[in-house]
Order: structure tokens, then sequence, then C-alpha cells
């Protein structure tokens, strides 16, 4: 028999971390090999994590609620020899990110401290925190983001004034003459309800603070005259729902029209990746799906090629999915562009916050009956505000306001004569 490590396995393209919701076994349990272990939550997917093995649970070492990164240990398993035999990258094998890093450095020379793995970079950047001040407890003096969390959890943030100090020295007193950067958060009073930040909730607000920081958000908007879609659609949704059982939803038409600009103006598929922008080929449109308090972002693959009644059918299939606790990774990864459907909830006017690592969001607002003038007199018209967020990195006012044009007009002209649905 020998032991085994089980770590927290890469759940999508961009995960970094994920949290423990549910653990599905517990010590002294056996399980078979590809049997789930525990159910886990990222700020894109719930998923099961399997096991590798066949084998006995012998040591759980993470609890119910915390948050790991992507590599570290999960528990132990004893598994009989014969298990491993001739397996390659065998999980005992397998590191934590910062393990990996750090033992590639073997030198002792303190210089390796600059060497940042990411977990790190991103903790110091959301705290403000000079990494060149930090000694860190790693070979060759490397910053662990075990370093960093000590630092953040002793609310003495070193600045670029300050000496060096070391995730052991969490109790000291600031330096003299030096004021420590610690977050004031509210305070709850009598009768105040206190809830936990776990889970789905606390990985969306590390994504929408990375997006904020990061990302210099500008913002436009369009009105569209939609009388001739609402027409369209109210004329066959009925036919449609009897004949395929699922709904023709006005967001499908969206999308489409949308996917459609986007083929257009390849430039808003885009990603910002520091020295160069990164032009997406595929079209994969994100959709934000809730189930009860939870949030969750799928994404309709390759939009551009699909008819509106395939857009209508993965809006229904993601959403049943969500519904049900279904969605997979694949799901909910390789999103190039989002599109929220806050009009659902009747809002008439927002601003997105970006879907990191994109580069726009577009908010599809509700259809309200308004007047309108056409030919110096007033009409009742269907009408709906397009609210597009951009990362003005990668995109500016001309091109955004190209696309939103575009938007407009395939809207405005969707009839049944020029807009097959099939």
């Amino acid at each position: 028999m020998s032991s085994e490590k089980i770590n927290m396995p890469q759940l999508g393209e961009s995960v970094t971390e994920g949290t423990i919701s549910t653990w599905l076994v517990k010590e002294g349990d056996h399980v078979n090999k590809y049997d789930p272990l525990a159910e886990v939550m990222t700020d894109k997917v719930n998923a099961e994590v399997p096991s590798s093995f066949t084998g006995t649970i012998k040591e759980i070492v993470v609890s119910e609620g915390d948050t790991i990164s992507v590599g570290e240990l999960m528990c132990y398993m004893e598994v009989a020899n014969e298990e491993t035999t001739g397996q390659a990258n065998k999980p005992e094998e397998k590191q934590t990110a910062d393990e990996a890093i750090e033992e590639t450095f073997t030198t002792d020379d303190r210089s390796m401290k600059t060497r940042y793995s990411p977990a790190v970079l991103r903790l110091a950047q959301e705290n403000d925190i000079d990494l060149t001040k930090v000694n860190g407890s790693g070979k060759s003096g490397r910053i662990t983001r075990k370093d960093v969390e000590k630092i953040i959890n002793s609310g003495v943030i070193p600045s670029a004034s300050d000496k060096a100090v070391s995730s052991t020295e969490g109790e000291r007193e600031p330096v003299e003459n030096k004021q420590a950067t610690q977050t004031n958060y509210a305070q709850s009073a009598d009768g105040d309800t206190e809830i936990p930040v776990t889970g789905v909730r606390k990985a969306i607000a590390q994504n929408m603070v990375r997006s904020s920081t990061e990302i210099p958000h500008a913002w436009m908007m369009v009105e569209v005259d939609v009388t001739n879609l609402v027409k369209y659609r109210s004329s066959v949704k009925d036919k449609f729902k009897n004949e395929e059982g699922y709904n023709l939803t006005f967001f499908a038409f969206f999308v489409k029209a949308i996917a459609k600009a986007i083929k257009e103006f390849p430039q808003v598929n885009s990603s910002w990746a520091g020295d160069k922008i990164i032009q997406r080929k595929d079209i994969n449109i994100s959709i934000a799906v809730a189930k009860g308090q939870e949030l969750f972002v799928p994404v309709i693959k390759y939009a551009d090629e699909k008819s509106i009644k395939g857009i209508a059918k993965d809006i229904a299939a993601l959403a049943g999915k969500a519904r049900n606790g279904k969605l997979t990774s694949e799901d909910m990864s390789d999103g190039t562009f989002t599109v929220n459907n806050t009009g659902s909830f009747g809002s008439v006017q927002s601003m997105g916050v970006i879907n990191y690592p994109q580069a726009a969001i577009l908010q599809v607002e509700s259809i309200v009956k308004r007047p309108v003038i056409i030919d110096d007199m007033f009409a009742a018209r269907d009408m709906v505000n397009l609210c597009l967020s951009l990362d003005h990195r990668v995109l500016d006012g001309l091109v955004c306001g190209q696309f939103l044009a575009r938007v407009k007009e395939l809207l405005e002209n969707t009839t049944s004569e020029n807009t097959p649905i099939y």
C-alpha cells in the first residue's frame, strides 16, 4: 500500500482557486477511481472532483468552506501499489504552483525571491503590498502565497518606505512615522444579520474587484426601436414553443444580432494581455444565468454560426443546467464577449462590470413602449436601451460606436422577411 495525494484540479482555463463546498466522502471511506470526492465552487463553475485512484481516504486536509489554489493538497488516499504502476504524472509527483516554481531555484541566491507566482502577484496587487519589502519563507527566500496571506491577516501592509517584513512578523508594530494600510470594514450592530461570504459570492466578489481595479472601464449606450422585432416574435412564439418544446425569447434575437455584429467588428471580441491584444477567432457569448442567489456565466459557443433557433435552444439548455446544478467547466469556459439580460429585472439603464479577461459586456435592458417622434408625429414604439461597458485599453469610442450602430441596425430591421429563425 502507498499514500497518494489528491490535489485541487484545474477546473477552467483561467481558474486559479476553488472553494470546497461539500465533501462527498469521509476519512476511512473506500472509493473507486473516478468516484466524486468533493463538490468545488469557483467563479466559473460548480464541479465535482473525481478520485484519481481506487483506495481508502486516509486524511482530509482542507475543510468545507476553505478556498485553495489549483494544485494544492486536498486529501491523502491509501491505494494498492499496483494502482499507480505505469501511470504518468502520478498525483504524488504533482505539487502546488508555488512549490513547483520554488523547487526550480536550488541556489541560495536571495534574488530568487523576486520570481513571484501568479497567486502572489494577484494578492499583492489587490492589497497594495510592496513585495520587495517582504521576506519569503520559501526556498532561496521566495515569497509564497501563504507568506502574503499572513501579512494581509496581520493588518500591517508594507509600503515602499518600510523595512522588509517577514510573514512571521505579523504582530510587529508599524515602523515609526509610517502608516499601515488597513481596510476598515463595516461593523454589525445589534439586530443585524451577518452572512458569511463563501463559495460563489466570494468568487464573484474577487473577480469583480480584479475587473474594476485592472480594467479602465468606459461606457456607451444606444436606444433601439424594436417594434418590428416584438411583432415578429409575438406572431411565431406559440407555434415555436409547440414545435420545439422551449421558448423563443427576445434574448435569442439580441444574441444573434450581437454575434453577427461582432463578426463584422472583431475588435470587441478581444482580451488585454499586457504587451499585446488578443483578438479571438471564435465568437463565444457568455450569458448570465441565476440559480437562487447564485449567478453563473455559461457560454453559447460559436454563436455567430447558429440560427436564432439554435441560440434559443442553447439558452434553454444552459438555464436548465444552472437550475439543476449540472453546469460543467466546459459549459463555463472560453467566453469571449458577455451579453447580460438585465431587462429581465425591469432595468432600463445600467453599467455592467466587464467579465475579466474579456474586453466588453453589453447589457440588454427592458423593452418599454414609449412615445417616439416619427415624421414629426408621435407614435407608440417598443424601445430598448443597449448599454456597453468597454475596456479602454483595448477599445475606443469609434469602433464601439460603429459596433453598437450595427447592432441597432440589425435589430431595427428584424422582420419575418429578412430574419429567419431556423
